[in-house]
């Protein structure tokens, strides 16, 4: 495969660039999705809503999901300033769920769209330290866009009786 870089730095100068980016990256991401308004968010449309093939959430049980979510990371025990938690529910509410719900919507956004940027590094890295930060942006923000898919599923279930009898 040729080189696909632009810039040539001396190593520490490419991991520092690599770390720093990085940095940047999560921080730029998260801070304009915060920004939003959770109304912006709706399990309803594409791309939030539930697909035929997660059969219900089946499929991300069968990845275990059950077992390891709640080792992922909150970014509201990071992020305490306009963040939302998502690691347990705290009300039983109808509104609350939809909250947390749209919350989760927001949440996978921000994944994808980090992982967006993995193709970046190509730039000034080596072809194989580029594809290196594309498993690096996969392993991170995959397991949290599963979860957060997961956990919307069984929100949207608990929320589908709440809607039936509003309408």
């Amino acid at each position: 495969m040729s080189e696909l870089r632009v810039l040539h730095l001396p190593t520490f100068w490419t991991v520092l660039l690599d770390i720093v980016a990085w940095f940047v990256i999560h921080l730029g991401v998260v801070a304009a999705m915060v920004s939003l308004p959770v109304d912006r968010f709706s399990p309803a449309r594409w791309p939030f809503r539930e697909r035929s093939w997660e059969l219900g959430g089946r499929i991300y049980e069968w990845m275990g999901v059950r077992w390891w979510k709640d080792v992922l990371p909150d970014g509201a025990d990071i992020l305490r300033w306009r963040s939302f938690r998502k690691s347990h529910l705290a009300a039983s509410t109808s509104e609350y769920l939809e909250r947390f719900s749209r919350e989760t919507c927001r949440a996978e956004a921000t994944h994808v769209l980090t992982m967006i940027w993995a193709p970046l590094f190509f730039f000034w890295n080596p072809v194989w330290v580029g594809w290196l930060m594309i498993l690096y942006a996969s392993c991170e923000n995959l397991p949290l866009i599963v979860a957060q898919r997961y956990n919307r599923i069984r929100l949207e279930r608990l929320l589908r009786p709440a809607r039936r009898r509003a309408s």
